[in-house]
């Protein structure tokens, strides 16, 4: 009986897994994409691409539990990752924990300064409850970050007609 001359390259699945959740997020897809990068995840864990990308999917489907824990497990694998910081933040902001939302936001700020998105993030934090869009339809996209260099001045809520952001590759 003949064997399969190579298996499967886990990294190679775990590419090809993170690009399709990264079209299902550009398509707006966002609990699609939840789906396939925990797959992708689950084959490569310390990958902290799929796990932004992961932590994005579950913010944005409403899972803020799930990405809270996305966003940790990517503070474990990069602890000076701004973006992990963000994202945190955010989630913890929708779980109505503000005290250790605002640590995280100006964690973020600290270890990117020049970032439109984290400040912007900090300073709506304020101190009321704010957990709808300004639209008052419901929570909004947590958006992907910026360019380091030069970055244009976006934040959290993109508006609905936005292009999605440009994808970082794994």
């Amino acid at each position: 009986m003949d064997e399969p001359s190579h298996p499967i390259d886990d990294r190679e699945s775990a590419y090809e897994l993170f690009q399709r959740g990264q079209a299902l997020i550009r398509g707006r897809h966002h609990a699609q994409a939840a789906v396939v990068l925990e797959r992708a995840s689950r084959a490569e864990p310390n990958k902290g691409s799929i796990l932004e990308a992961l932590g994005r999917a579950c913010f944005n489907s409403a899972q803020y539990d799930r990405a809270k824990e996305t966003f940790e497990r990517l503070l474990e694998v990069d602890p000076s990752s701004p973006y992990a910081h963000f994202g945190l933040g955010q989630s913890l902001k929708r779980l109505g924990r503000r005290v250790e939302a605002r640590t995280h936001l100006r964690l973020a700020v600290a270890l990117d300064p020049r970032s439109a998105l984290y400040r912007g993030a900090l300073a709506r934090l304020g101190t009321g409850p704010a957990t709808t869009s300004r639209t008052g339809t419901g929570p909004t996209p947590i958006a992907e970050p910026g360019p380091r260099d030069g970055e244009p001045a976006r934040d959290d809520e993109p508006a609905r007609d936005e292009e999605p952001p440009a994808e970082r590759q794994a």
